[in-house]
């Protein structure tokens, strides 16, 4: 007989029969860390759909703030803070499933009938945490480029002097440019 327990249903499985699946009829009979794990995946689903629809916002061929550059930079920078969050809420209830399954294989006061395995969810949550996380460093690297980019395109004011103080005959490059 195998048995799976998820977050949403428990599944049990014996020798010729088909699984039979069945949803939690109560939370109160929920363990603890499965109750925090089903509200960390919710906020962890709720974060990553915030965060696509932020950074769209944040593209540069969108037109949410038209030619706002510093305005698109600060939404990458949300979208890619979003991302993490979103993966952090997610790594949290998967590694502490991970955990306690673990934990009770190897103890030897569990029954054997109780010890369970790592399942395939798992394999998927810690690939999916993996993925929220490239979304945001990428959104974050990509902030930080635009960002060195936009402070180039200023006017160049050596240190020291002033816009009203810059004149042509002050700077090297008008010299060259009017010669």
């Amino acid at each position: 007989m195998w048995k799976w327990e998820g977050l949403w249903m428990a599944c049990i499985r014996q020798a010729d029969i088909r699984m039979q699946c069945k949803i939690y009829d109560s939370l109160l009979i929920l363990p603890g860390d499965i109750q925090a794990a089903r509200g960390l995946m919710c906020v962890s689903i709720t974060l990553a759909v915030l965060a696509v629809l932020v950074s769209v916002c944040g593209m540069r061929s969108i037109d949410c703030l038209q030619d706002h550059s510093r305005g698109k930079n600060v939404i990458l920078l949300v979208g890619g803070c979003l991302f993490l969050m979103s993966g952090l809420a997610t790594l949290i209830p998967v590694s502490w499933s991970t955990h306690s399954i673990i934990r009770d294989f190897y103890n030897p006061m569990v029954l054997e009938s109780q010890k369970r395995e790592i399942g395939q969810a798992l394999y998927v949550g810690f690939a999916t945490f993996l993925v929220l996380l490239v979304a945001g460093v990428i959104l974050l690297c990509r902030y930080a480029p635009r960002q060195r980019k936009d402070e180039e395109d200023g006017p160049y004011v050596p240190v020291g002097m002033s816009m009203l103080e810059q004149t042509p005959s002050s700077n090297s490059h008008w010299k060259s440019q009017y010669v």
